[in-house]
């Protein structure tokens, strides 16, 4: 076999559409366009979308906002939260033996509303200046994770 003998298969390749040749071809005279409308004309049609001057449907939908990948949703504890719990540790894997949250991955946070008067080791996620105040001041230990 040299770069010359090569063939293609029998019936693999198939000759282009001729439009335009006269009636007997199939596709003369109007050349598959149909009569007339805005097909038929050159440089005719529409855009992408257009429903034939009704609203489209992309403008009679409700735009959708934007959101972040990057999005954390953090389960959050109040101080008045800490004072019910009766935890002196409270961390990711107390809480979820306590069922105060169901995800042992989940992210905490804690924030300054109520007060607090218990000694209480804290180790979360995230903590407010003032939660983290408060609970300094009963005597306990706040880290951040």
């Amino acid at each position: 076999m040299k770069l010359n003998e090569l063939q293609y298969t029998e019936g693999s390749r198939h000759s282009k559409k001729r439009l335009g040749r006269g009636t007997g071809s199939g596709i003369g005279k109007t050349s598959g366009k149909g009569h007339k409308g805005q097909n038929a004309r050159s440089g005719g049609g529409v855009r992408p979308g257009f429903e034939g001057g009704q609203t489209p449907i992309f403008r009679r939908l409700p735009k959708v906002g934007f959101t972040s990948l990057n999005k954390k949703d953090y389960t959050i504890l109040n101080l008045n939260d800490l004072e019910t719990i009766n935890l002196t540790d409270v961390n990711h894997k107390t809480l979820v033996e306590k069922k105060v949250i169901k995800n042992e991955k989940a992210l905490i946070k804690i924030l300054g509303n109520g007060k607090i008067t218990k000694t209480v080791n804290v180790k979360v996620n995230k903590i407010s200046a003032s939660a983290k105040d408060a609970i300094e001041k009963a005597g306990g230990k706040v880290e951040v994770v």
